[in-house]
């Protein structure tokens, strides 16, 4: 008797979860709500008598979890990465000639075009079928555990695939990683809207911090009641199956195992297709059911894709095509500088606040001191201000028919408004710069980049520890951190015995770190990795460096008349040159031989080589210095340009490519005999 109701509860559990699904997803029900509540009401009884057989792909198990104390960490198992945007026809024309030029195999691409929902993305982990687990973007490595909250969102299956029927047609990895957006209908936060205003409580301002609000409540119950869906365009990691390598076939594959996808998407053969396509939509934008900020467009093809590789964090195998924004007028009441970690001085307006698009601004960038000149912008003027998506709002221009002749012509500072240390400007560029390494406001990040990891490599020396040794007084330049001590370290917070000694051991490596890391550490405008390492060649210590002359620099292949300007001004400061000092008397004085670093004639003179994998014996910084400092050259992207790839274990698509394009394979040891000369 007992192996029939559990027969009959699966069927039920089934049935309910496909009537969800028609409902919620294909927006298509085919029984009416009274019928759907008797049959969840059935569910229940049969769960109340057999608690036992309860599973997490109930119908009953999406708003039944307890409010969290909090959000636990999740590591994503592959990056979530953002996208670089294009505003026009012509940036993303732009993009593709720049693809292009890294693989020819772009020339025949099909490009998919998806919307860009404006929600949360969220990524879901489904086991064996089973949905376990649901997390935030986060900073794109590590989001916040949220699944019991996405659990009480109908749109997303419980169990895949949703269909008993396409379980025999569709493969489904035995693990399953997809991301999506969550959002709110502009038609179902309306509704929400009316009805509190109708209680006499607080609206909302727009559909997607709401959407983003719901879903980081601790308490699942208020997720639930509010309106919210999701649209599934990526598979983000898969393990025991196969899976599609096109984007559209992606979208077909992740709608046949029961997710929402947009009915938005389409393939094309060309770019300028793609476009127009695009284009269409920014002038229909409000026929979306939902906010969308844009058009997403990318290679069809995946593996390409992902052999394109990245700039910076952006993937460059899509582009997000981003609608023209929307604008609205203010009054500019105030004009405000912020210091950035390079010394750059940004102005802002600080407004009159105004609604843009669901958002009240209060302050939007002026871009830099001289657009406030050309567009004579006043204070007390009227202005023009210009939002989208989650780009920062900015000043277009002064409405100059509203003036009334009480505005004010702004006068740009002469000095530092941290610090009050003058200001310098560099010929030919926009950008207006405090120079002191010492500056207030530039201190707690000037000091994370002295630390990080491509610098001094300092570890335990976190935002938070920085912002503690800034705050009680120890730590007034980078240079102070070398004459900490234990005593000093155990007042602070946190500290004790173990972490203090780790730190000042660490501390104590980094004296021996090399002059280029040095250099590079110690942000000079225009002086990065590159240019640290060069300079480093030519002069050997800072004493050498600290007396050249803006023509000796400009010998330097690389150095511009700026650079050069801006390392002399540097070392001209005098609270620059107090640090330097503090720094050789704390024993942080490297020196390097100029025939050390790169060689010129070395035996890989000439020859370009790409790393992938993880090698024996070098890391990925050792590795590339190697190579430099025997003549040869490293870059990211295998191309038919380059001359070797140097391939160590667990290998990304370099690899592929490499053979594809018959590039020679080299490992670590072979790779060091070509060094030293001999044949291999």
């Amino acid at each position: 008797m007992a192996e029939k109701i559990h027969s009959q509860y699966e069927e039920l559990k089934a049935q309910i979860n496909a009537h969800n699904y028609r409902y919620h997803v294909l927006d298509a029900p085919i029984i009416s709500d009274l019928e759907y509540d008797r049959l969840l009401n059935e569910l229940k009884r049969i769960e109340a008598n057999h608690p036992e057989w309860i599973a997490p792909d109930s119908p009953t198990q999406r708003a039944g979890s307890k409010p969290a104390d909090r959000f636990e960490k999740i590591r994503h198992p592959a990056s979530i990465l953002s996208l670089a945007n294009a505003f026009g026809g012509d940036d993303a024309r732009a993009w593709l000639e720049r693809i292009k030029k890294i693989d020819d195999r772009v020339e025949q691409a099909k490009f998919v075009v998806e919307p860009k929902i404006d929600g949360l993305s969220v990524v879901l982990h489904y086991r064996d079928g089973l949905f376990v687990q649901g997390a935030t973007r986060g900073d794109g490595e590590v989001g916040e555990d949220i699944t019991s909250n996405l659990r009480t969102i109908r749109a997303i299956p419980l169990r895949i695939p949703v269909n008993s029927e396409q379980s025999s047609v569709v493969s489904v990895p035995k693990y399953l990683v997809v991301r999506g957006e969550a959002f709110i209908p502009n038609k179902e936060f309306d509704e929400l809207n009316r009805k509190l205003e109708e209680a006499g409580e607080k609206t909302y301002l727009n559909p997607r911090n709401t959407a983003a609000g719901s879903l980081r409540q601790l308490d699942p119950q208020l997720t639930a009641s509010r309106p919210l869906t999701l649209l599934v365009y990526q598979i983000v990691y898969s393990e025991g199956g196969k899976v599609p390598t096109s984007q559209w076939e992606i979208l077909e594959y992740l709608k046949a195992l029961g997710f929402p996808v947009t009915d938005v998407a389409k393939r094309f053969d060309d770019l300028d297709s793609a476009i127009a396509y695009t284009e269409t939509w920014a002038e229909g934008r409000d026929t979306l059911p939902y906010e969308a900020d844009g058009m997403v467009i990318k290679i069809d093809d995946l593996t390409l894709a992902a052999d394109l590789g990245f700039t910076g964090k952006d993937p460059r195998g899509a582009i997000a095509f981003k609608f023209p924004a929307r604008e609205v007028t203010t009054t500019l009441n105030e004009i405000g500088v912020a210091v950035g970690r390079t010394g750059v001085l940004t102005p802002f307006a600080m407004l009159e606040p105004v609604e843009i698009g669901g958002v009240v601004v209060e302050r939007a960038t002026l871009h830099n001191f001289d657009f406030i000149a050309e567009k004579d912008i006043r204070v007390g003027d009227r202005v023009l201000i210009k939002r989208a998506g989650e780009v920062i709002p900015y000043v277009i221009g002064p409405v100059v028919d509203a003036r009334s002749g009480q505005e004010k012509t702004y006068q740009m500072p002469t000095t530092c408004p941290a610090c009050g240390q003058a200001v310098e400007h560099f010929e030919g560029e926009v950008a207006w710069y405090c120079v002191n390494a010492a500056c207030p406001a530039q201190l707690v990040r000037n000091i994370e980049h002295f630390v990080s990891r491509g610098t001094m490599d300092i570890t335990g020396l976190g935002i938070k520890i920085v912002e503690q040794l800034i705050e009680t007084g120890l730590v007034k330049d980078v240079a102070d951190l070398f004459t900490l001590n234990k005593e000093q370290l155990l007042t602070l917070e946190g500290f004790a015995e173990k972490k203090a000694e780790n730190l000042l051991g660490s501390l104590e490596q980094a004296k021996a770190q090399n002059l280029n890391r040095l250099l590079a550490a110690l942000g000079i405008h225009g002086v990065g990795e590159v240019m640290a390492g060069d300079l480093s060649r030519n002069f050997g210590n800072l004493s050498a460096l600290s007396k050249a002359s803006a023509e000796e620099l400009q010998q330097i292949e690389g150095v511009g008349p700026n650079s050069a300007e801006s390392i002399v001004d540097w070392f001209a400061q005098p609270v620059n040159q107090n640090v330097v000092k503090k720094l050789k008397a704390a024993g942080v004085n490297p020196e390097m031989q100029k025939s050390e670093g790169k060689m010129q004639n070395g035996a890989l003179s000439g020859l370009t080589f790409v790393v992938t994998g993880t090698l024996p014996t070098l890391s990925r910084d050792g590795v590339k210095e190697f190579i430099e400092s025997n003549g040869g050259k490293v870059t990211d992207s295998v191309s038919k340009k380059t001359s070797y790839l140097v391939l160590g274990e667990n290998p990304g698509s370099k690899a592929e490519k490499a053979k594809s394009l018959g590039v020679k394979i080299l490992d670590e040891s072979e790779l060091k005999k070509m060094a030293e000369g001999l044949s291999l």
